[in-house]
């Protein structure tokens, strides 16, 4: 494959979708405690209602609505106290026309109430009077049974991944055991003579392994399991053991370097000497991250990112995340988390390619103003300065000072 023609970004992007379709990784049952950012792998429904019974939202007197018609503070309605509901037990008291009962809020209403007058608005002369100085209407200060969820009501859907607010609603609800997808399980490589370890002093020509922790924490943030097999010197036969190795063990592959075409670049004929179909993109008309590969060893996807750090990440957060949700049937609530801003200056763009701008967001009174960092891939430190990226399609000759832009923040949601 000729890697000077480097493949569109979309026309990559739909390509991988399309072979990756049919390959999902399989579901397992697991404890809700330990479910907090896994994809649900079917819709979850609710067995009960919620609330399982009408109940009281404030501290007051549960009442017939009907009876506080016209009340005010020089004509208030007058009540006879007939019982008390307590917290955490059910009631037996039954409301006539007249009736009040004490409730405290998340109480049981009575039956006949259907509504709560607030202590702020009501005052008891005796242990038996209550007087409610404001009307009350029908269903106020109370939520009632099945209100905020009925009974065979869908409150996960399938492709959902699991936040704190998902997990509430779900122990709410009784569920304590659920299904979702297994943890797919991406092997992680790192090519080069120049690379050691991170516990390694290096000597003039090295260089430490950034990929292998960076790679790994932006995919175990997507929720992939990591094998991280370490830094594969440059040997052929070396790296295709280890790559074959990779493929057998894991669900999905990530090679950091060794993805141009240099003489020691092993990654596009280790991957041909794997099972078909091979190497399927060579070269993605994107920046940074033109060097990028993907391939299929059967039914194993293979990433071939560049050495540069921040080459690397960009390619993961665009190209391998979306791998990783469709393997999954992560389906995100919303695309790509974005902030609007204003350019604070302009930005070249070459035609025909996609960029990938970093930039440091700034509050304003107005909203946020979008700062360009500009520098080279190899530049380490324009990760953490950046607040987010700018995406600049293929079409467009770049943007100008001024101008709206997405800041887009990070993976979805």
């Amino acid at each position: 494959m000729d890697f000077l023609n480097c493949m569109e970004f979309d026309k990559a992007q739909k390509l991988i979708r399309q072979s990756l379709e049919g390959i999902i990784i399989e579901g397992e049952l697991v404890e809700l405690s330990v479910s907090l950012g896994r994809i649900t792998s079917e819709e979850i429904r609710s067995t009960e209602d919620l609330p399982p019974f009408a109940r009281s939202t404030v501290d007051g007197y549960a009442v017939r609505s009907e009876d506080t018609f016209g009340a005010s503070e020089s004509a208030a309605s007058l009540f006879e106290i007939v019982g008390e509901v307590l917290m955490g037990r059910s009631t037996n008291l039954e409301l006539c026309s007249g009736e009040a009962a004490i409730i405290p809020t998340g109480g049981m209403l009575p039956t006949g109430a259907d509504s709560v007058a607030m202590l702020e608005y009501t005052e008891q002369p005796d242990r038996r009077t209550l007087l409610v100085q404001k009307m009350v209407a029908p269903y106020e200060n109370i939520v009632t049974r099945g209100e905020d969820v009925a009974a065979g009501a869908v409150i996960v859907g399938a492709g959902v991944r699991l936040t704190p607010q998902h997990i509430g609603l779900l122990a709410a609800c009784g569920c304590h055991n659920l299904m979702v997808r297994k943890k797919i399980k991406v092997a992680l490589l790192s090519s080069g003579d120049e690379l050691i370890d991170i516990h390694e002093k290096p000597s003039i020509g090295q260089i430490r392994d950034v990929n292998s922790y960076s790679l790994a924490a932006l995919l175990t943030e997507l929720g992939c399991e990591v094998d991280r097999i370490g830094i594969i010197k440059d040997c052929y036969d070396h790296f295709l053991s280890s790559l074959k190795q990779a493929v057998e063990r894991c669900q999905m592959v990530v090679i950091s370097g060794g993805s141009s075409v240099g003489v020691k670049d092993f990654t596009v004929p280790a991957i041909q000497a794997l099972s078909a179909p091979g190497i399927l993109i060579h070269g993605l008309a994107i920046k940074p991250g033109k060097p990028t590969i993907f391939g299929m060893a059967g039914e194993v996807p293979v990433f071939g990112l560049p050495g540069h750090p921040v080459a690397a990440l960009t390619v993961c957060v665009q190209v391998v995340a979306a791998a990783v949700r469709q393997m999954t049937g992560w389906k995100p609530m919303s695309a790509a988390r974005g902030v609007p801003a204003v350019l604070t200056r302009n930005i070249a763009s070459a035609p025909g390619r996609d960029d990938f701008i970093n930039v440091r967001l700034n509050k304003t009174d107005d909203g946020y103003t979008a700062e360009p960092i500009f520098g080279k891939s190899g530049l380490i430190s324009i990760m953490t300065q950046a607040d987010g990226v700018v995406h600049i399609p293929l079409e467009k000759g770049g943007l100008y000072e001024g101008e709206r832009v997405i800041v887009n923040l990070g993976t979805e949601r």
